[in-house]
Parts: structure tokens; C-alpha cells; sequence
């Protein structure tokens, strides 16, 4: 969690890893839920300016004294062309932009690649959707589990580098309030259930978006897998 990590980090390593795994394999998947990380992968970025590390720092503390809405302030001002279509509730992905601007002085929506880049391979996409109540009722179990795994013993263990950027995220912050006395464990653990669902909803708008995407119920497995398959004849 110290380590500086980003889309276009993740990029690079990823299309490393893809060009390894070709010289073996005929078909890959790639899993994941990060619409900004597949969309760096797939479509790409100019390369981003160096941002130091007391930017950085500058930015992530500004944000822990004067909350959210300063932060979506600040990025509007400086970037109305990233700050609009993306997640505003996703303070990670802000302070990155914010970061940038400071550091550079150019708004990070500028560094985006303005045409989508060539691929060696050829892409299918494969969208799974649950009905939203199936979803949720996921979400809430799945964060039990983690409850009931050690959640709040790791974030406790991690309270005193809550500044790092790795760590502005769903599932520490609302630990990190409740050590501080903003409120209870009870009301810890239903914002913690509330945010990640709404954080999924964000994720759903975001490949709904995308029309490349195409959708299934995660049992129609038959369905899907014909489906790659008449796609890749036809590739």
C-alpha cells in the first residue's frame, strides 16, 4: 500500500503479462471490476506526468481535513471535462485527477488518448448481470463475511497510514470514522453495506455505458460460452 499504483501502471503490467501468456494459449480471460483499469488496458492513455510525492500528499490530507465536497469542488474547477461523466463519489479517482492538475498544470482529462490504440489480439465482451435485489443481498453477505473474517481488526492495524491514497477507499474509511468516534460499529457496518452497494451501481452505470458489452445472467453459462464461440469463427 505504499507503492504508487494507477491505470496506467496496471496497463503496462497487464500487457506484459498478455504477451506471455500468448505464447502458450490460444483464448485468455480477463476478469475484473475496474471500468477505468479495463478501459487503460483496452483503449489506453498518453503517458501521465510524474506527481511527487508531497503532491501527493498535499492533496489526500486536504481531502482528510475538508472532506468530499471540497475535493469534488476543487476537481470541477480544474477538470469540468473529467469531473462531469466520472464517479464523484469515488475519491481515489479525484484526488488522482486533482493531483495531476496540481502537479502538471494541465487538467487530467488532457492526458487521455484521443484514439482508441491497436490491439494484437481480438476482444469479446461479456457482461454479468444479476437482478439488482440477487446483487445486493450479495454485497450485504459478502461484507459479513469480510466482518466476520477480520475487517475491522485489519483496519484498525492499518489506522495509522490511513492517509495513504491506497487506503481512500470503500470498506476502510467507514472503519477509520468509527475509530474515530463519528459513529458506532452498528452504523459502521451499514454504511459499509450501503456504499458498496452503491458503489456496484456505479460500476453497472459505467459498463452499461459501454456498448461493446455484452450482457448475460451469470447461470446462462451455455448461452455465453456458444456465444464466444460464434464470435471467434466469425473473428
Amino acid at each position: 500500500i505504499h507503492d504508487d499504483f494507477n491505470a496506467g501502471a496496471f496497463a503496462l503490467l497487464a500487457e506484459e503479462l498478455i504477451h506471455q501468456l500468448f505464447k502458450t494459449k490460444d483464448f485468455l480471460v480477463l476478469c475484473g471490476g475496474s471500468g477505468l483499469y479495463i478501459k487503460a488496458l483496452l483503449n489506453g492513455f498518453d503517458e501521465m506526468p510524474d506527481v511527487p510525492k508531497e503532491t501527493r500528499q498535499s492533496v489526500i490530507t486536504e481531502y482528510g481535513e475538508k472532506g468530499l465536497e471540497w475535493l469534488q469542488k476543487a476537481v470541477m474547477e480544474a477538470d469540468p471535462e473529467f469531473y462531469y461523466p466520472s464517479d464523484k463519489l469515488n475519491p481515489q479517482r479525484l484526488i488522482r485527477a486533482l493531483e495531476v492538475f496540481r502537479a502538471s498544470g494541465k487538467p487530467f482529462s488532457s492526458f487521455k488518448s484521443a484514439s482508441k490504440k491497436s490491439l494484437p489480439f481480438h476482444v469479446i465482451k461479456i457482461g454479468l448481470e444479476l437482478d439488482r435485489p440477487a446483487l445486493y443481498a450479495r454485497i450485504d453477505k459478502r461484507m459479513d463475511d469480510m466482518i466476520a473474517s477480520g475487517l475491522f481488526d485489519e483496519a484498525d492495524s492499518l489506522y495509522p497510514l490511513r492517509h495513504l491514497n491506497a487506503l481512500q477507499t470503500v470498506g476502510y474509511q467507514e472503519i477509520f470514522d468509527f475509530i474515530d468516534g463519528k459513529h458506532g460499529r452498528e452504523e459502521a457496518i451499514r454504511l459499509l453495506k450501503r456504499n458498496s452497494r452503491r458503489y456496484a451501481k456505479r460500476q453497472f452505470t459505467w459498463f452499461k455505458n459501454d456498448k461493446e458489452i455484452n450482457w448475460f445472467h451469470p447461470d446462462d453459462f451455455g448461452n455465453v460460452v456458444n456465444f464466444i464461440l460464434e464470435k471467434s469463427a466469425i473473428l
